[in-house]
């Protein structure tokens, strides 16, 4: 039998964070995540999916005709397979980006290919998942990789600058990224979070002259932040 994956979704979008914000990607969502944060917008993606094979992944994905493809999830790093996958779709000459939590071993136990771009999200407190972050990721970044912190409050955010500091994540990595977090019902797995206003995370970042960029999450000013597939 043809190796497989539990994939949640696969669809062609417009990259809503990072340093490629507003470029056409294809996105393959995993199920699966360990964590779950307060604001999680993907609770869906922590048990519903499909099995597909290596190959049906690598078509669909093919088929889009884009240059761009990010994993992510749930958590795709905890699907050891999606290494080899990944891997492929590099040889095949796509741009590969995968977004993970941080908890987990970014390069893992099939490595992580060094031409992929690990976006790795370091929970903040106001996340309820702090602790689980893997601290010993910090020296396996690459300097093409970026680093993502999700805001809730002031704390979270003078919590993140002080990581920013004592790591020099910003000569470490591509870019360092923060963003304010969207408000987000609770659910049947996560508790929900109250929203912070992109104004106030600008006017903390500008008074501070932090060297970090914020991001906005465009894809739900495009579209309502609760839809599937986008």
């Amino acid at each position: 039998m043809s190796e497989t994956l539990r994939i949640n979704e696969i669809f062609h979008s417009i990259q809503g964070e990072g340093t490629r914000t507003g470029r056409a990607c294809v996105f393959v969502r995993l199920t699966g995540c360990p964590l779950r944060c307060h604001y999680c917008d993907t609770e869906y993606a922590f048990r519903e999916g499909a099995p597909m094979t290596l190959d049906e992944v690598y078509e669909r994905v093919m088929g889009y005709g884009c240059g761009f493809v990010e994993f992510t999830g749930g958590e795709p790093l905890a699907q050891k397979r999606v290494f080899g996958l990944m891997q492929r779709l590099c040889d095949a000459g796509k741009t590969v980006a995968v977004e993970t939590s941080g908890a987990l071993d970014i390069d893992g136990a099939g490595a992580c290919d060094p031409r992929v771009i690990r976006i790795m999200d370091l929970k903040t407190p106001g996340s309820g998942e702090c602790e689980r972050n893997d601290w010993d990721n910090i020296p396996r970044l690459r300097p093409h990789d970026e680093v993502k912190f999700v805001i809730c409050d002031r704390a979270d955010y003078e919590w993140a600058r002080g990581v920013i500091g004592e790591h020099g994540l910003t000569d470490r990595v591509a870019a360092v990224l923060l963003s304010p977090v969207f408000e987000q019902p609770a659910g049947l797995e996560i508790i929900g979070q109250r929203g912070l206003s992109m104004r106030a995370l600008a006017e903390w970042m500008l008074e501070d002259g932090l060297d970090a960029v914020l991001q906005s999450q465009l894809h739900k000013f495009i579209w309502d932040p609760q839809t599937r597939g986008v």
